[in-house]
Parts: structure tokens; C-alpha cells; sequence
């Protein structure tokens, strides 16, 4: 019998899109997107409407890059199937006689 060995990498194979599309997308780029969106808004409001741009407001840009990098290093390198959740065990109420499938903030599942 041949031998059969695994391949081993400390880097995992890169899932390109993560980087644009949506869905794949986790907290911290979405955020970063959004505030990088709304910068270049209030930008574009300032310059043409206004007539001047605050000294500094260009580090919002760089501010917001540096945080979609870390959101999408997490993206990259955090566990792949965690998925969301977290421990409902600290409510001092019973949930034995609940009858409905709800959510904490009151959504049916």
C-alpha cells in the first residue's frame, strides 16, 4: 500500500470574493465600505456646495482602507463555519412552555 500523505499550508486557499461581493462580506467591511461611501458623500457635498474641505479629511480614507484590511484578515484567517452565535444561558427565565420560535429582538425564524 502507497503511502498517502496531506498536503499542509499556512496559508488557506484564498476565497478572492470576499473582497466585493456582498454576501461574503463580514461586519467589519461592510462598515468600512459604508463609511467609505459616506466620506466620499459628505466629500463631494463639501467641495461643491460648501467650498472648502476640512484640513485632514483625507485620513478618513486611509482610516477606513486600514479597517476593511482588518476586517477582511479576519475574513481570511478566522474561523471559516463559526457562524453566529452565542450562549442564551444567562436570561433568568424559563423557555420550556414558549410555543413560539422567535428571535431576542422579537422576529419569527
Amino acid at each position: 500500500m502507497a503511502k498517502q500523505t496531506r498536503s499542509f499550508s499556512l496559508v488557506p486557499a484564498m476565497d478572492f470574493s470576499k473582497l466585493y461581493r456582498p454576501s461574503a462580506l463580514n461586519s467589519f467591511q461592510f462598515v468600512a465600505i459604508t463609511g467609505l461611501l459616506m466620506s466620499a458623500g459628505a466629500h463631494v457635498i463639501l467641495a461643491v456646495f460648501v467650498g472648502r474641505v476640512p484640513v485632514g479629511f483625507s485620513w478618513l480614507y486611509v482610516c477606513w482602507l486600514a479597517f476593511y484590511a482588518g476586517g477582511t484578515l479576519l475574513n481570511y484567517f478566522g474561523k471559516p463555519n463559526a457562524g453566529h452565535h452565542h450562549d442564551h444561558d444567562y436570561h433568568d427565565h424559563d423557555h420550556g412552555d414558549d410555543d413560539e420560535d422567535h428571535g431576542h429582538n422579537g422576529t419569527f425564524h
